[in-house]
C-alpha cells in the first residue's frame, strides 16, 4: 500500500471534485466491481484510467450528491482499511485477498446503497467504520452488517452518545458467563443506578433522552425494562444494552492499532 495507494488515492481525490451530472442508466455491479478496485491496492488500474471510466459509471446511476456520497464513503474505508494494515501485521494477508472475498464484495455493495441514505458524513464514516471493523474480526455476514449499517445512518451523534454511557457501565455484563435472567435483571438496575448517580445523564434533558431511547429501542439495540422497585433515574425508566447494541457500538470506534 505505498506507490499503489498514493496513486488510487488521487484518483478518488479526481473523483470528489470533479462536478458529476445526472445522465440515466448505469450498471450497479459494474461499479461495484470498479469500488473493490478502488479499495484495493490497483493503482495501476487507476493510473490507466480505471477511475474516469468508474466517474462515468456513477454519473450515470444517480445524482451527483449521491456519487459524491459514494466517493466519501469508500473513501473512509480506505483510509480504515490503510491504518489496519499499517497496524497489524497479522491481518495483512485478509486484508490483501479482499479484492477475491464475496463478502467484502457484499459489504461494499451494501455500503454503497445506504449511501444513498445520507449526505451526512459521519453517518458515511459510521458505515466504513462497520465495514473494516468486520474485517478486522473476520465478521462480514451480510444480515448482521446490514442492520448495523440502517442503525449506522437512522441514529443521530446523541443516540451514539447515549448508547456509549450505557456500554460503559453494562458491556461487561453481557460477557459474563452462566448469566441468569434474574441476576441478569439485578446487574441492569446496579449499573443504571451507577449511571445515574454519575451525573452524566441530566434529568433536565429528558425530553431528548426520551426520544435517543425510542430510536434505540427500535432498533433492537436498547431494551426498556420495567422495575420492580420505585427507580429514580432519568424519567424513571430503566433501559438495558443488548448483545446487538454492543456489537454495533463496537463495531463504530477508531481502528485500533496494536502497541
Amino acid at each position: 500500500m505505498e506507490q499503489s495507494d498514493l496513486e488510487t488515492a488521487a484518483a478518488l481525490t479526481q473523483l470528489e471534485f470533479e462536478e458529476l451530472s445526472k445522465t440515466p442508466g448505469g450498471e450497479f455491479a459494474e461499479i461495484i466491481g470498479d469500488l473493490l478496485m478502488l479499495v484495493g491496492t490497483g493503482g495501476l488500474w487507476a493510473v490507466a484510467g480505471g477511475a474516469a471510466s468508474l466517474a462515468s459509471k456513477v454519473r450515470k446511476l444517480a445524482r451527483a450528491s449521491y456519487a459524491s456520497n459514494l466517493i466519501y464513503a469508500i473513501t473512509a474505508v480506505r483510509n480504515d482499511l490503510k491504518t489496519l494494515d499499517d497496524g497489524h501485521e497479522d491481518l495483512r494477508a485478509r486484508i490483501g485477498s479482499l479484492g477475491s472475498d464475496p463478502k467484502f464484495a457484499e459489504a461494499i455493495a451494501a455500503l454503497a446503497l445506504r449511501a444513498m441514505q445520507t449526505s451526512v458524513k459521519d453517518r458515511l464514516k459510521r458505515l466504513a467504520r462497520i465495514v473494516v471493523n468486520g474485517v478486522k474480526v473476520d465478521d462480514l455476514e451480510l444480515e448482521g452488517l446490514d442492520d448495523m449499517m440502517g442503525a449506522a445512518v437512522e441514529l443521530k451523534d446523541t443516540d451514539i452518545i447515549l448508547l456509549g454511557y450505557h456500554y460503559k457501565h453494562q458491556s461487561h455484563i453481557l460477557t459474563e458467563k452462566d448469566m441468569n435472567p434474574t441476576k441478569w435483571y439485578s446487574d441492569i438496575q446496579s449499573a443504571h443506578r451507577r449511571l445515574v448517580d454519575s451525573g452524566a445523564l441530566d434529568t433536565r434533558e429528558h425530553l431528548k433522552y426520551r426520544s435517543s431511547y425510542l430510536r434505540l429501542e427500535s432498533l433492537g439495540l436498547m431494551q426498556e425494562i420495567t422495575s420492580i422497585n420505585n427507580f429514580d433515574g432519568v424519567g424513571n425508566e430503566l433501559y438495558a444494552l443488548l448483545m446487538e447494541g454492543k456489537k454495533f457500538y463496537e463495531r463504530l470506534q477508531e481502528i485500533a492499532v496494536k502497541q
